[in-house]
């Protein structure tokens, strides 16, 4: 591979190498680009360390993992990682496949807690100050894109390809992170089309079309004693197709955490054929592997839910399944429109518990037919 890298006029043969003699010019902006073309890349780690001056990434080719991840210099590490960088920006309408396919096929992580550790194509860690845009992320062996303990970053024109089968193929996951935007966007993934973590703040996604995928989801949070609270989440006008789930929050029963989960908006959104449109789940217990004798000490506040519409192919539109002992507070749902398209004849309906909403304009399917407080 010939890359050039302008500011300095360097011509470099190896990718890695280009970004390290980019980090290493302290006081010029740095642009590296891979042109046109399909280049093998190993494995990369960019660390901006002390640097603070521009670097941008300028991807037009395709750039392919491995098919076998045993195969790069560190197999427990991730495919492509940025970390410590200010003002980086990465675009070009190139593609950066990871080659999951076979990777897919042997990951048994939903039952093996022991299972071998997979590359993630794009983390990102640390980073401020950041724009990723036309950009596509494919076929992953574990999670997309992860973008961990970073500040105003934006991902715009940002594309996710990969199969419904793809297993834990999450489209981008974000935590421990503020001011951070996904917007304009198509995300085709095998798990959450976004999946958000704890200590999360100021998150924006808006105009993200989802599917095939599991939804966009906040958490599963409480698992660990240690998390930090969420607050200021805001997806609006984003649309879902076939998805597992449409906008989720899920959070551990019988867990040590108990932050705060504050300040949600769901808003215009379309769904087609989505399962659990909008669901609150504080029962969270996947295959049954956790003791729900204790309920979520997680307490939920301020959501909006608001124009919702399109078809469910489950029965339950609205599902607001919060804790006994910390029941959600100021919930408010307006303007539901959502028709069912399952197989199977349905009284279609919005389903709270531990919860007492306040409704506002259309409710189809008609208010929540379950008591607002469950014994």
């Amino acid at each position: 591979m010939i890359l050039y890298m302008m500011s300095f006029k360097c011509y470099c043969r190896s990718f890695t190498k280009c970004l390290k003699e980019a980090t290493a010019k302290k006081h010029e902006s740095k642009k590296v680009f891979i042109p046109p073309g399909k280049w093998t890349l190993s494995q990369v780690v960019l660390v901006g360390g002390t640097n603070k001056s521009p670097i941008e990434l300028v991807v037009q080719g395709t750039l392919e993992a491995y098919s076998d991840s045993r195969r790069m210099p560190n197999p427990d590490g991730q495919w492509i990682t940025i970390n410590y960088v200010n003002h980086f920006t990465l675009y070009g309408g190139g593609v950066l496949d990871g080659k999951g396919q076979e990777a897919w096929k042997q990951n048994d992580c939903n039952k093996n807690k022991n299972c071998a550790k997979l590359p993630i194509n794009l983390s990102l860690n640390f980073i401020n100050n950041t724009i990723i845009r036309d950009i596509t992320v494919k076929d992953s062996k574990n999670f997309q894109v992860n973008c961990i303990s970073s500040h105003n970053v934006t991902f715009q024109h940002f594309h996710v390809s990969a199969p419904g089968e793809s297993i834990n193929t999450d489209g981008i996951h974000i935590a421990r992170s503020t001011s951070i935007k996904v917007i304009d966007s198509i995300i085709e993934t095998g798990d959450d089309c976004i999946s958000i973590g704890d200590e999360s703040k100021d998150y924006h996604i808006q105009n993200v079309t989802c599917g095939p995928g599991h939804g966009i989801s906040i958490g599963s949070l409480g698992k660990g004693a240690e998390e930090k609270d969420v607050s200021g989440i805001t997806v609006i006008d984003c649309k879902f197709k076939q998805t597992q789930n449409g906008v989720r929050v899920k959070t551990w029963p019988s867990a040590p955490a108990t932050l705060k989960v504050s300040d949600l908006h769901f808003e215009n959104l379309i769904m087609e054929n989505v399962s659990n449109p909008v669901i609150i789940d504080q029962e969270y217990c996947p295959w049954n592997l956790c003791d729900k004798k204790d309920p979520s000490k997680i307490q939920i506040s301020n959501v909006s839910i608001k124009n919702i519409k399109g078809t469910s192919n489950t029965k339950e539109v609205v599902i607001l399944a919060c804790s006994k002992s910390h029941p959600c507070k100021d919930v408010t749902v307006a303007n539901i429109d959502v028709s069912y398209v399952g197989s199977v004849a349905a009284n279609v309906t919005n389903i709270c518990s531990n919860v007492q909403p306040t409704f506002v304009g259309k409710q189809n399917p008609p208010l929540c037919t379950a008591p607002a407080q469950s014994a």
